[in-house]
């Protein structure tokens, strides 16, 4: 495992149970959000979905409650336990972005949703390899970040004083990174910083070429 993704899964560990309280409600607060979400959900249908990088599930359970048949994969073993304790009927695993266990062509859809922020470039390249392999022709791949350029390090991230480093993508290369591997931004969304934020947040939309 690469060293950034083992001190990224340190620190989630230590933070689950506050993140997950944190943000429990937080879609209800986004209609946007919610609106990109359920166009997803409309584009995919009745195929399966994997929530890559699900944190404590709360995307993954507002996903299955649009009628989505959810699985959801993240590094943390901690968000894992939360996901499995808050969404007993939807399916998580402990998994990494760059190493999917899943066969070629698993999903109709994919989700990453603020999951890619945590990768360094090389990662961020395997990672959406990856996310494009297990996808089927035709497939859909949501993707939300922070707008910017290059790594910060959060100040003691949801109360805890935890070393957690993010990046910030910009959309553009982002969706050249996408494009090499397999994948067509069909749609771009970008919107002010809201709260709490502080930078301008993104939202690619991709599908798998065939």
């Amino acid at each position: 495992m690469h060293p950034e993704q083992r001190a990224t899964r340190a620190a989630y560990d230590a933070v689950a149970e506050d993140y997950a309280a944190l943000l429990r409600d937080e879609l209800a607060t986004k209609p946007l959000d919610r609106a990109l979400l359920a166009a997803f959900a409309e584009l995919v249908a009745d195929a399966p979905v994997l929530d890559a990088g699900c944190g404590p599930g709360r995307v993954a359970g507002h996903l299955a409650s649009l009628g989505l048949h959810v699985t959801g994969i993240d590094l943390s073993p901690g968000m894992v336990a939360v996901a499995r304790r808050d969404h007993p009927a939807i399916r998580f695993d402990v998994g990494s972005l760059t190493a999917l266990g899943f066969p070629d062509a698993s999903f109709g859809g994919v989700l990453a949703w603020y999951s890619l922020i945590h990768l360094p470039p090389d990662q961020l390249r395997l990672a959406l390899e990856e996310l494009a392999r297990v996808l089927r022709p035709g497939g859909c791949l949501l993707t939300a970040f922070q707008v910017g350029d290059g790594k910060v390090r959060l100040d003691k991230p949801y109360g805890h004083d935890v070393d957690l480093h993010a990046y910030r993508l910009d959309p553009d290369q982002l969706a050249q990174l996408s494009a090499d591997a397999g994948l067509a931004v069909v749609a771009r969304t970008l919107r002010e910083p809201e709260g709490w934020e502080r930078t301008a947040q993104a939202y690619l939309l991709a599908r798998r070429r065939g």
